[in-house]
């Protein structure tokens, strides 16, 4: 049976607004199913707190769209001029709500494909594509599935007792209903920081509790970890204003006298045990992927604590054929290691994911340009592009440039934000011979408030750069043959002729000597 549609996207959050985007460009038949009554729910009520951690710097003395995405962490790629998200918030950090009132023009201005109210309760197969059933049991037929619901079901640890606790998603956000009480939030991230500070003034007590420390994104450039605007919960405990962040695994939870007993084991203190009594316990220990309505038979594998789908480079499903992931469940791909969990991550991960399915299922070649002369062409693309993309800034590491060197009568080739992954799985083609350009933090060991850092100017120790910083890497095939670093600089203009262009040109002369 002909499906009625190529491409069936559940969820109408940014990522399927995203992709929709893409596909409705390209003018592919497809289908956005949102469960909600209009676009980006989840915004209605996540953050609990109503404030979004993600950046929105409106004043950043720059004209240029595309560099100015590097600043703006909300904002959805288009290929027509559309309002960016500024014009919807000015706040450094925005209000949820204003994210609600973006994706929902968004969407009427892009006069997106998206039907609400359609919540999909169950997915199988059929024949080589897959039919989604819907809470009418309305059936919708299609090619390929992309799935971008997120995280949608609490985590919960495998603590004996846990399940007593509250959850984030639904616990009281009104602070006096936690007057005078002792609180036990479980959970280090922003969730749990975000809970404790709103508590602040009216709780008695609050532990904040998990078994690893605190990781702070300062030093794991990782914006998922905790973010100075959710850390003042830190100065109570450090001050000691009767609340604690503790380190300890947490054996079980009991029922006792109208409240908790609550037994630990600390990490860093010599394996001593103690056991708390509290009134309220919260559970802030994030979300997973729910896999409940498929089929056996399209029922993806599970990774990361089974938290998230499975995923090959192109984010397809490792087990099922055709069975796609967009959004926050691509983070399984780079996990607590760039910015695939978020919007100003995914975004270019979408784009990515869209230029695939042009590519493996209708022949579109990914994106390139004809360089004319090498290596001058190259290196002046190259400069270009490290002062200005903003897909490499924000997903460093993760996503690079790809120059395709000469090879016979074929010239070179210039790609742009594809992920590395992608690339040394083949997924532009053979390429005898080529360069990924990246954007890369250094050692991750580096204090930037206190430790001796490389010069600007020092371009002979250019590898040892801690800050974000230009990396070329060559590969022959699969095998890497050369790597050269663009020194570090305090605002990440790499346009000096002697400290950055030179040395460049002469990496890729000395490339095409060889």
């Amino acid at each position: 049976m002909t499906p009625e549609c190529d491409y069936l996207i559940l969820g109408a959050g940014p990522a399927g607004l995203q992709l929709a985007h893409f596909l409705e460009r390209s003018h592919r038949r497809y289908l956005v199913l949102e469960a909600g009554d209009a676009p980006g729910t989840f915004f209605r009520t996540m953050p609990r707190h109503r404030q979004l951690i993600s950046i929105n710097k409106v004043h950043t003395g720059h004209e240029d769209p595309e560099l100015n995405l590097r600043w703006d962490w909300n904002s959805l790629l288009t290929l027509d001029p559309l309002p960016c998200f500024a014009r919807f918030s000015h706040e450094y950090f925005p209000p949820a709500d204003a994210m609600v009132d973006y994706l929902q023009s968004f969407a009427d201005k892009q006069k997106l494909n998206v039907r609400c109210g359609v919540r999909v309760v169950r997915v199988g197969r059929q024949g080589e594509g897959f039919v989604a059933e819907d809470q009418h049991g309305d059936r919708q037929r299609c090619r390929w599935l992309v799935v971008a619901t997120g995280l949608s079901t609490p985590f919960l640890p495998e603590i004996p007792g846990i399940q007593l606790a509250e959850n984030y998603s639904d616990v009281s956000l009104d602070p006096d209903d936690f007057r005078g009480q002792r609180i036990l939030i479980v959970g280090k991230g922003n969730s749990g920081f975000e809970t404790a500070n709103h508590l602040l003034s009216s709780a008695a007590v609050i532990h904040l509790a998990s078994p690893e420390s605190v990781e702070f994104a300062w030093d794991t450039h990782y914006v998922g970890d905790l973010r100075s605007v959710n850390n003042t919960f830190l100065d109570s405990y450090l001050l000691k204003a009767q609340n604690a962040c503790l380190e300890v695994e947490i054996e079980r939870i009991v029922p006792r006298d109208g409240g908790f007993e609550v037994s630990m084991v600390y990490q860093r203190a010599r394996g001593s045990r103690a056991t708390y009594r509290y009134d309220r316990i919260i559970n802030c220990t994030g979300f997973r992927f729910d896999d409940s309505i498929f089929d056996e038979g399209c029922r993806p594998d599970l990774a990361i604590m089974d938290r998230y789908p499975a995923q090959s480079s192109c984010w397809e499903s490792s087990n099922v054929a055709g069975l796609y992931f967009a959004g926050t469940l691509m983070q399984a791909r780079d996990y607590k290691k760039t910015s695939s969990a978020f919007i100003h991550g995914f975004r270019y991960n979408v784009r990515a994911l869209h230029r695939m399915l042009e590519q493996r299922n209708h022949g579109v070649p990914w994106p390139s340009v004809e360089l004319d002369c090498w290596p001058g062409d190259a290196v002046a693309k190259i400069v270009e592009r490290i002062n200005r993309s903003s897909g490499l800034w924000l997903q460093f590491g993760f996503l690079g440039d790809v120059v395709a060197e000469p090879e016979g009568d074929e010239g070179a080739r210039y790609y742009e934000d594809v992920p590395v992954a992608y690339v040394r799985a083949g997924g532009l083609g053979h390429l005898p011979r080529y360069q990924v350009i990246t954007l890369e933090y250094g050692r991750s060991d580096f204090d930037p408030l206190r430790d001796e850092r490389v010069a600007h100017t020092d371009v002979e120790h250019a590898d040892q750069s801690t800050a974000l910083h230009p990396i070329l890497r060559r590969y022959r095939g699969n095998r890497l043959v050369g790597e050269h670093h663009v020194v570090e600089n305090l605002e990440a203009i790499w346009c000096d002729e002697e400290l950055h262009v030179a040395p460049l040109r002469e990496f890729l002369e000395r490339a095409a000597r060889r």
